[in-house]
């Protein structure tokens, strides 16, 4: 597969097309280890809903595009171990050379792969899975099928949780969250849009504990001490919508 790609910077914003207007990554320059876009920072979500001592330790991730999902867990997260799964080897080169992918080491690995094959091929065990793998024309393709979903449910661990980016504008975006709930035994959630284009689904293999919004805004503000990053807004999105059903969130 080869994927044109082309770079654009704007006011000290660097961003990653595919050969068409739609935006696959951007980084800020002055602040290149930060989550830019709103979904990529949703896409953390599951980070409000485990404990955050142990948890997780082995991450996988399905598609780079510029890298900035791989590189906040990496500046982040030291104890856990992420594995990036990329199908074009080109898209992982512009990463390294234009967005400051960091290259492989004893916590981090791309594997050039086909991530519908990678996950079928493999035994290995993930406590987070991030699906975030896009064409040129914003379709995810096998990614985004009940087989596939289901794979994913088989790969993760007991405690495992799984984070689909979903392109919001697609008429079947809600049809994708059925998929999810098919795999998963209906534990998936759309959160509310988190921009004009993109939803995040979370789902998860077996079921959580409820959390309520008092130990999540905590979960959140002490992600924002560690590292920067925000998710109290998730938070008081998630309550404006309903979710707290009983005063819990569960999947």
């Amino acid at each position: 597969m080869s994927t044109p790609i082309d770079i654009s910077e704007q006011n000290g914003v660097r961003y990653l097309h595919f050969g068409s207007e739609w935006i696959q990554g951007a980084m800020r320059i002055r602040r290149p280890n930060a989550l830019e876009l709103a979904y990529t920072r949703e896409m953390m979500a599951p980070l409000l809903l485990m404990p955050a001592n142990d948890w997780p330790r082995r991450i996988l991730t399905i598609g780079v595009g510029a890298g900035s999902i791989c590189k906040f867990i990496y500046h982040n997260m030291p104890s856990a171990r992420l594995t990036a799964v990329e199908i074009d080897a080109k898209v992982v080169a512009v990463a390294e050379q234009y967005f400051e992918l960091p290259p492989d080491d004893a916590r981090f690995e791309v594997v050039i792969a086909d991530g519908v094959h990678y996950l079928l091929d493999t035994d290995r065990q993930f406590d987070l899975i991030l699906l975030d793998g896009f064409d040129q024309n914003a379709r995810a393709g096998a990614l985004d099928t009940t087989p596939f979903y289901q794979t994913c449910w088989a790969r993760l661990s007991s405690r495992g949780l799984l984070a689909a980016n979903l392109f919001g504008r697609s008429k079947g975006f809600r049809e994708s969250v059925e998929r999810l709930k098919e795999a998963f035994e209906g534990r998936a959630v759309a959160f509310p849009s988190c921009d004009s284009g993109n939803v995040v689904a979370v789902a998860a293999r077996d079921e959580l504990a409820p959390t309520d919004a008092t130990e999540m805004r905590a979960r959140a503000y002490a992600l924002k001490e560690k590292s920067g990053l925000d998710l109290r807004p998730t938070v008081s999105r998630l309550e404006e919508a309903g979710l707290f059903a009983g005063g819990h969130f569960r999947i």
